[in-house]
């Protein structure tokens, strides 16, 4: 599950989440308060209680990182070229809104720079609760996967009505939102096929006789091999 800061800001609802063994990354603000696990605990000087790692904004955090914590991420082939990331993960616990510390999740930012590479123009923090072994680019993916939503949604509004029901209460709502997503879905799997330059793709069942290959139980790919 992925969603933005709104849904990524409220320590209790990340919690449920994971109580609930829903995995999920988070967009969080910028100013979150943040403890990094991955950092030795300060000296401790014999007395008193031993002091505890410090607290930051993610924002301080990560302009403070040295230039070899980031690595270079490509996500995705984009409308203007490869979209690439500097990204970066860390073990962290965060400051619920009592002021106490939280449990254990997992820091992922992500920054952009312009065309030239000289300058940082974008940054987006998440927290996520998903397992240690997750790679640090499958997060990267997670994280801008909104781009491919949001088409999605304005595919749905514009051409399956996903914004035009009258219901007046939630059956209703979630039914007519169920039916546009399959809508979509359906419209969605029709371009794919119009994109398919197999010409034996789009015949009927049985007419197996207008592809010599497969009437005779060829494989076409052994064709043309």
């Amino acid at each position: 599950m992925a969603g933005d800061d709104e849904m990524g800001r409220p320590y209790w609802f990340r919690r449920r989440l994971a109580a609930l063994d829903e995995r999920s990354l988070l967009a969080v603000p910028s100013n979150t308060a943040i403890r990094d696990l991955e950092t030795p605990l300060p000296a401790y000087r014999g007395k008193g209680r031993r002091p505890a790692r410090p607290w930051h904004s993610v924002q301080a955090w990560s302009q403070a990182l040295d230039a070899t914590a980031w690595r270079r991420i490509d996500v995705r082939d984009g409308a203007k070229g490869p979209l690439v990331v500097e990204s970066v993960k860390r073990r962290v616990v965060s400051r619920t809104h009592r002021r106490q510390q939280g449990d254990e999740e997992w820091l992922a930012v992500m920054r952009y720079r312009d065309r030239d590479q000289d300058q940082v123009v974008q940054v987006d923090s998440s927290l996520s609760n998903a397992v240690p072994e997750t790679p640090l680019g499958e997060l990267a993916r997670v994280a801008k996967a909104e781009h491919r939503i949001e088409a999605c949604l304005q595919r749905s509004t514009s051409e399956a009505g996903l914004a035009d029901y009258e219901g007046r209460h939630w059956t209703g709502w979630q039914q007519h939102q169920t039916l546009s997503f399959l809508a979509t879905w359906f419209l969605v799997r029709e371009t794919d096929r119009g994109k398919n330059m197999d010409p034996c793709s789009h015949l009927p069942a049985d007419s197996s006789g207008h592809c010599p290959a497969r009437a005779r139980g060829v494989s076409v790919w052994d064709d043309v091999a």
